[in-house]
């Protein structure tokens, strides 16, 4: 490794991965592929110490670069961490015979789980993830689920970064404490421990066994299983089991908690199967057999038998979604309740006993509106303050409720707890974001834009900016543009660090999301995915020509697929970006997709396009490939990311993006990069850990672009 003799010397130059000549071949094209030897050959097991090496020498660069700045690193942190309530408590919530609420103390990491019951009596502790935490370098709480009666605990954590979640179950035994086990068949606690798990836990009825998503030794969930407690895992049963490697399976308990629902789907197909909460081990019940391109998911109302009627929100008539209904007995004879819109993007619905919700988006928009079983014309919208927000449901877990919790935010005003009164048709403000260091929102302003994209659509894009600020300065741009999934124009704290130094932010809501509707996330994948990247550059250029900013004066950060978006964007129009941050990028993307022994691979092909059988997908995804399209050329200055243990983005992408970048750029730009050796796709654990990290990443920006302060 170039100057890197000793760890202990003068680091004079980043490392140079070695170069081993290796290709593949697939339709007629050979590939080169020089730095395919940083996969560990054991993965999941990174044990290769050639590799380990290679990891730990950009560590050691990356932060020999980022010496001279800890002290910029740390003002930063304490700047963010001032904006935070650090003794913090979440606004209580009813259900059934408890209130239930989460706490921050004081300088803790990880929060704490209470409750008290509703007539009165003490506080309980439920959880402590501090005490559960303590001493591990990683932790993260997966899933928590009290029994219906409220005696039992079942939660689940990982302490890796890997997603393999173990579930353990702690009995509630009422005032003053909890139960360190639930006696199992040697009267121990960790006869019931459920290793390798993924997603929600739902109890059975009589409170016995618990049913979850199993993840196999390749990270497919595929599985749901039934745990009895107190026995050994290894005696689970298997409730279903999907046949198709793209599929993966989840479990949730339906609104009146009397039917647990088994869900599986890829990214365009799914399929619904119900069981009894009552009896989980009969068969489960299809609901309508799975057709290429339609997506459902469901819930049940009512309890006389042979009455229940199964509420469908699907995308089979219209791209947008419709909700429908039909007969429990014959579950797949759908009929259209609230017809498919090409003006109302149908994103949900909840049902409740009096009143059933649906949550959706107008113009890019959420809309949240409260309709009757007995009266489908009347529709009861939900108003909020202001002309761009975020809002959505925010735990309402009981059947027969006559109020509704939201959540509420906007790019200038903090996070808001509503409750919104059905009857009176009112909102009672419970909680509003405490920003300990002082935050006044006039300070600040919010602009919606529309800025033409190549092809003549028109992108949104959402800014924040101070009122006080001149001229085209440095503006930062953010966008993830993938999977369906909408960047709301929200509220973060994190983001005055940059805006209060004179940065304009702006989040473009680029084609691949679904910001606009379904028909918005079709035309950003598949053999339209370079819309993505088009739409963000056209963005970008839109600003500048508005005066906003300059070129080489737009910082620019995603992750994971929007990591891909950095790198595609980085390839073609590098003279733009003053910075670059890149979080556990998706940049081998032909090299991922070709592989389908990788864990998501399989149920990625309806994303992306599946190269190994499609000569046209191949060359698609070959064409912007950030790996593949580095090329001899000026780049800007670059930020990665990787954790070590990621099963979503494997490690080592990022690795070979960077080797590759090292090797053919011609400028004298930065370029860094990070590994967390124990953690995965999210980053450290832990509320002021991840604060560090952004620290870090604004650092680096600021350095870049040569901003003071």
């Amino acid at each position: 490794m170039l100057g890197m003799a000793d760890s202990t010397q003068t680091l004079i130059a980043p490392p140079l991965a070695a170069k081993k000549p290796h290709s593949f071949s697939h339709h007629g094209t050979s590939v080169s592929d020089d730095y395919a030897w940083l996969r560990d050959p054991g993965y999941p097991q990174v044990t290769d110490r050639e590799v380990l090496a290679h990891l730990e020498a950009e560590n050691r660069w990356f932060e020999a670069r980022m010496a001279p700045h800890q002290d910029r690193i740390e003002a930063l942190f304490k700047e963010m961490r001032g904006r935070i309530k650090e003794a913090d408590t979440s606004v209580p919530q009813k259900d059934g015979d408890w209130l239930y609420w989460i706490e921050f103390e004081e300088g803790a990491q990880y929060k704490k789980w209470w409750r008290r019951p509703v007539a009165g009596g003490p506080d309980e502790l439920m959880l402590d993830e501090v005490a559960l935490a303590e001493g591990q370098e990683y932790f993260r709480l997966g899933a928590v689920s009290v029994s219906p009666s409220g005696r039992y605990l079942a939660y689940s954590t990982d302490l890796n970064g890997s997603e393999r979640y173990t579930i353990r179950f702690r009995q509630l035994i009422g005032p003053g404490g909890i139960a360190d086990e639930v006696p199992g068949a040697a009267g121990k606690w960790g006869d019931s421990e459920v290793e390798g798990t993924i997603g929600n836990i739902v109890w059975s009825a009589a409170e016995d066994a618990v049913l979850y998503s199993l993840s196999d030794e390749n990270w497919r969930h595929r599985t749901i299983r039934l745990h009895r407690i107190g026995s050994d895992s290894a005696e689970d049963v298997t409730i279903y089991h999907d046949p198709d490697e793209a599929f993966s399976c989840g479990v949730a308990l339906g609104a009146q908690e009397k039917w647990i629902i088994l869900h599986a789907g890829d990214h365009e197909t799914s399929e619904v199967r119900l069981i009894p909460a009552h009896d989980p081990l009969a068969e489960p019940l299809l609901v309508r057999p799975r057709q290429k391109g339609v997506e459902y998911d469901v819930d049940i109302r009512g309890t006389e038998p042979g009455r229940e009627v199964v509420y469908i929100h699907t995308n089979d008539t219209h791209e947008n979604f419709r909700l429908a209904t039909a007969p429990l007995t014959d579950p797949g004879a759908w009929t259209t309740l609230i017809a498919g819109s090409n003006d109302f993007y149908l994103t949900g619905f909840d049902l409740f006993r009096d009143f059933y919700v649906i949550e959706g988006r107008r113009a890019g928009l959420d809309q949240i509106e409260v309709r009757y079983y007995d009266d489908p014309a009347r529709v009861e919208p939900i108003v909020f303050p202001e002309a761009s927000y975020s809002a959505g449901l925010s735990g309402n877990p009981e059947w027969h409720t006559e109020k509704l919790r939201l959540s509420y935010e906007s790019m200038v005003s903090p996070a808001t707890v509503y409750d919104y009164d059905v009857a009176a048709r009112s909102l009672d403000t419970l909680k509003v974001q405490v920003i300990p260091s002082g935050y006044d929102a006039t300070l600040y302003a919010t602009e919606r834009l529309e800025i033409t994209a190549r092809d003549g659509t028109a992108i949104p894009v959402s800014l924040v900016y101070r009122r006080d600020r001149r001229g085209p300065g440095p503006l930062h741009l953010y966008a993830y543009g993938a999977y369906g999934i909408a960047v709301d124009p929200g509220f973060s704290t994190t983001r005055l660090s940059l805006v209060d130094r004179g940065f304009a932010y702006a989040i473009a809501h680029i084609r691949g999301g679904d910001d606009l509707g379904r028909a918005w996330y079709k035309a950003g994948k598949l053999e339209r995915r370079t819309n993505t990247f088009n739409d963000f550059v056209d963005v970008a250029k839109g600003l500048i020509e508005r005066g906003y900013t300059a070129a080489g004066r737009i910082s620019i950060s995603g992750g994971s697929a929007g990591g891909e978006l950095m790198g595609a964007v980085a390839n073609s129009d590098p003279g733009l970006w003053g910075a670059v941050v890149a979080h556990v990028p998706f940049v081998d993307v032909l090299c991922t997709m070709l592989d389908e022994s990788l864990p998501l691979t399989p149920g990625e092909w309806p994303e992306w396009g599946n190269p190994i059988e499609d000569k046209a997908a191949f060359d698609l995804i070959r064409s912007y490939s950030p790996y593949d399209q580095v090329k001899a050329q000026a780049y800007p200055p670059l930020m990665v990311t990787a954790g070590l243990n990621d099963p979503r983005v494997t490690y080592w992408e990022p690795a070979k993006w960077v080797a590759r970048l090292r090797e053919l750029k011609t400028d004298g730009n930065e370029l860094i990069f990070k590994t967390n050796m124990g953690a995965g796709h999210g980053g450290k654990s832990g509320r002021f850990e991840s604060l560090k990290e952004a620290a870090e990443e604004f650092a680096f920006i600021l350095w870049q672009l040569g901003v003071e302060g």
